[in-house]
């Protein structure tokens, strides 16, 4: 009788690993994601990316809005009768209750090297802090969240030039084929789960919007690291006659000055420690990105301005 999975998830990050395991032939008997969002305008409704590729493969699916204290959503997976849950970036807590309603439980990839960066953010927090290597851990889920034994990890070197999006997509590719080399263990209960240290854990707590903002007194490194951790969203941003700048991309430069002073027409801006970043790549409030050339062809912000 063939085995049944189940699999929840929801952002972009989640696609390919759903794709790898259909197009593997695991029998994908339902999948669970976030119901659609509104736009901010409310034109349109948005819907999860894992719901349009379950709609593509014609893969059954339900968009709950809260697994929490809803019976009627706990009977619907009770039925379902699952030999496993694979669960990527699902965006909401799974209840203790549901976790007995896997025959090999529900199996969590993360995109971090556990125990490191336990949370909501663990891309994003791995940049900004310029660590050298980050990875995916396969991991059993427990009622805390993340503190689950660790079945496998596989780890990236992390390339300064790249931001959370490009490291997104390649931890993504890397859980799509992975997650073949562990699933048939899981279910034939020949994989090996080892409990994480938990003295080792540090958290990704969510990206709050203010944190983009950028102070100029830190090192070009460090600044480098917020723009290329906050990308595309919520973004790293500074201020000037009251608009704001959302820095897309940027290098570093050798230019020497005053904290937050341009020293450039082509907006390169000193930081601290008597360094400086080059930004190729802008965004001011309520227009398209554009790449520096354009940008300076009507800029306020010239050399000698302080930002």
């Amino acid at each position: 009788m063939p085995k049944k999975i189940v699999f929840m998830g929801t952002p972009m990050f989640a696609v390919p690993i759903l794709k790898s395991l259909y197009q593997n032939g695991y029998p994908i008997s339902n999948v669970y994601t976030q119901p659609p969002q509104k736009s901010q305008r409310g034109q349109r409704i948005n819907k999860s990316p894992i719901q349009g590729i379950a709609e593509t493969l014609n893969l059954d699916f339900k968009t709950p809005k809260s697994l929490k204290d809803n019976n009627e959503e706990y009977e619907s997976f009770k039925k379902i009768e699952a030999d496993l849950v694979v669960v990527v970036a699902y965006g909401q807590i799974i209840p203790k209750e549901f976790l007995s309603l896997s025959k090999k439980g529900f199996i969590n990839i993360h995109a971090s090297i556990l125990p490191r960066w336990r949370g909501a953010a663990p891309i994003q927090r791995s940049i900004m802090n310029l660590d050298k290597e980050t990875g995916v851990s396969i991991m059993k889920i427990a009622e805390k969240l993340d503190t689950g034994p660790v079945c496998n990890t596989y780890k990236i070197d992390l390339d300064n030039n790249l931001n959370a999006q490009d490291i997104g997509e390649k931890l993504s590719l890397l859980a799509a084929e992975k997650i073949l080399d562990n699933i048939d263990d899981i279910l034939d209960d020949k994989a090996t789960f080892i409990e994480q240290d938990h003295s080792k854990v540090t958290y990704a707590s969510k990206i709050q919007k203010s944190e983009g903002e950028i102070d100029w007194t830190e090192s070009a490194k460090n600044i480098i690291g917020k723009i290329n951790g906050l990308y595309p969203t919520p973004g790293a941003f500074f201020i000037y006659n009251g608009e704001r700048y959302k820095i897309l991309k940027a290098e570093i430069g050798n230019g020497i000055g005053n904290p937050g002073e341009v020293i450039s027409d082509y907006l390169e801006i000193v930081c601290g420690k008597n360094q400086s970043i080059k930004i190729t790549e802008i965004q001011r409030q309520g227009k398209k990105p554009q790449n520096i050339g354009e940008f300076i062809l009507g800029s306020q912000i010239k050399k000698g301005s302080k930002v």
